[in-house]
């Protein structure tokens, strides 16, 4: 035996509406939480930055940016809401000459680092892919996320473009 419950609104015993359906098959979710703001972007071009020199990704492309909170001018992110957000940043390398003694890459909020990953004693010839992740609570107004390359030493270093080889994003966590 089955059973059909028809209707436009499903509401809580506070006559909240938590779903409504335009009779057509169309489901809006209402009051529910989601991962927004969140932003994906990456680097249209290789950097070749200076040796022992912090320099900022300039991730000038977005994959998506669900509510224009990071800045492909200034390559940073700041939300418009409060919460713990998780950021993941990704950078491959493209090294051909030798004498590299470590390459790191780092997330900054506010200009200092919250999360880093370094690799040491590099040979000739080789990509690296970087990987850095981290969750981390911002303000909502005036804390800013950014993403930072270095390697020290050597020369012919090259960081990779692409939205699969050098990319960070970044999303509100729900419940935290």
């Amino acid at each position: 035996m089955s059973s059909i419950i028809k209707v436009n609104t499903f509401q809580d015993a506070n006559g909240n509406a938590l779903f409504s359906s335009d009779g057509s098959g169309n489901v809006t979710l209402t009051n529910f939480p989601d991962n927004t703001p969140a932003f994906r972007a990456y680097a249209n071009s290789a950097q070749a930055p200076s040796a022992d020199t912090d320099t900022k990704a300039q991730l000038d492309t977005e994959s998506y940016d669900t509510d224009n909170c990071y800045d492909t001018s200034n390559y940073r992110f700041t939300p418009n809401v409060a919460g713990k957000y998780c950021f993941t940043w990704v950078a491959q390398d493209n090294y051909s000459s030798s004498g590299a003694s470590s390459i790191d890459i780092a997330i900054r909020k506010n200009g200092s680092d919250i999360a880093e990953s370094r690799s040491n004693s590099r040979s000739t010839n080789h990509h690296e892919t970087h990987v850095c992740t981290t969750v981390v609570d911002m303000n909502g107004t005036t804390d800013y996320v950014e993403f930072f390359l270095r390697h020290s030493g050597g020369s012919g270093f090259q960081w990779r473009d692409g939205s699969h080889r050098q990319y960070a994003e970044g999303y509100k966590l729900i419940g935290a």
